[in-house]
C-alpha cells in the first residue's frame, strides 16, 4: 500500500485518479483550492485520508500548502495534476509550472513524482526572457514544456527517485470540454500506474508517457542548460531554493 498526494483532485482527472487509487487500497491525500471545493473533494472521493487546501496561483499559499502537507507525514508518490488551460500567461505559469516547482522543492522527497504535461507542449518555446520581462506573453504550451523540463531535471538530479511526465490526452473533463475525443479512462490510468505499479515499464525515470507508452516529446525538455535556467528563474521568482 502506498501513500499518495494528488494536487487538483477536487474534480476531473485528479479526482478520478484518487478514486482509482483508493479502490486499489492506497492511502490518498487530496488537494483543492479552497475549503468548499475541499469538502466536495472528500465527499466525491470516499475513503480519502484527508484534504488540504491552497490556491496554487499564489506563491505564498503554495508554500503554506507544502508545509501543511509535509506535517501530515511522508508520501510514496506525488501526482502534480493541477493545471489550468485558460487565463493570463502569469496565471497559467503560476499554476502549471511554479506550483509544482515549489511543492517539489519544499515537500519531503517522495519515491515517485508524476507531472502532468500535455501534447501541446510540443509547440512550447523556451522563451525564458518573457518570464521576467513580459510574462503574459507565454502560452499554455510553454508552461507545459516547462513542467516537462522540471520533471526531467528532477530525474537527473534526484537519481534515488522516479520522476516522469504524462500527457493525459484531450479528454472530456471540465478542462477538456464535452467534445474532447480521447478516452477518459486512459486519461487518468497512466499517472496512477506510474505512482504505484511495480511493472518494469513504470519503474523508469525521466520519461514522457501517453496512455502508458513512452512517446515523442519536445527535445528542448532534454537540454540540460535550459533545465538549469528554468530552475534558476523559478528560484528567483518564488524565493524557494532548489534542494540538492
Amino acid at each position: 500500500m502506498a501513500r499518495i498526494f494528488i494536487t487538483g483532485s477536487a474534480d476531473g482527472l485528479g479526482q478520478l485518479s484518487a478514486r482509482l487509487l483508493i479502490q486499489q487500497g492506497h492511502e490518498v491525500v487530496l488537494h483543492a483550492r479552497n475549503e468548499q471545493r475541499g469538502r466536495d473533494a472528500m465527499k466525491n472521493a470516499p475513503g480519502a485520508e484527508a484534504v488540504f487546501t491552497g490556491n496554487l496561483s499564489s506563491i505564498e499559499e503554495t508554500k503554506t500548502l507544502a508545509a501543511e502537507v509535509n506535517a501530515s507525514g511522508s508520501f510514496d508518490a506525488v501526482i502534480h495534476n493541477a493545471g489550468i488551460y485558460q487565463g493570463s500567461g502569469r496565471l497559467m505559469f503560476s499554476v502549471n509550472t511554479l506550483a509544482p516547482f515549489i511543492l517539489t522543492c519544499m515537500m519531503a522527497k517522495p519515491n515517485r513524482l508524476i507531472y502532468l504535461s500535455s501534447g501541446m507542449h510540443l509547440q512550447g518555446r523556451a522563451s525564458f526572457g518573457k518570464l521576467e520581462d513580459n510574462i503574459d506573453r507565454i502560452s499554455y504550451s510553454d508552461t507545459k514544456l516547462y513542467v516537462l523540463m522540471l520533471s526531467n531535471a528532477v530525474a537527473r538530479q534526484w537519481p534515488q527517485a522516479l520522476s516522469n511526465a504524462v500527457d493525459p490526452g484531450w479528454v472530456p473533463t471540465k478542462m477538456g470540454g464535452p467534445g474532447a475525443p480521447d478516452d477518459l479512462q486512459e486519461g487518468f490510468h497512466t499517472q496512477t500506474w506510474l505512482a504505484v505499479s511495480n511493472d518494469e515499464k513504470a519503474m523508469v525515470s525521466g520519461r514522457y508517457f501517453h496512455h502508458r507508452k513512452q512517446v515523442r516529446h519536445n527535445p528542448l525538455a532534454d537540454d540540460l542548460s535550459l533545465q538549469d535556467q528554468l530552475l534558476e528563474i523559478c528560484e528567483r521568482i518564488t524565493g524557494v531554493a532548489w534542494p540538492l
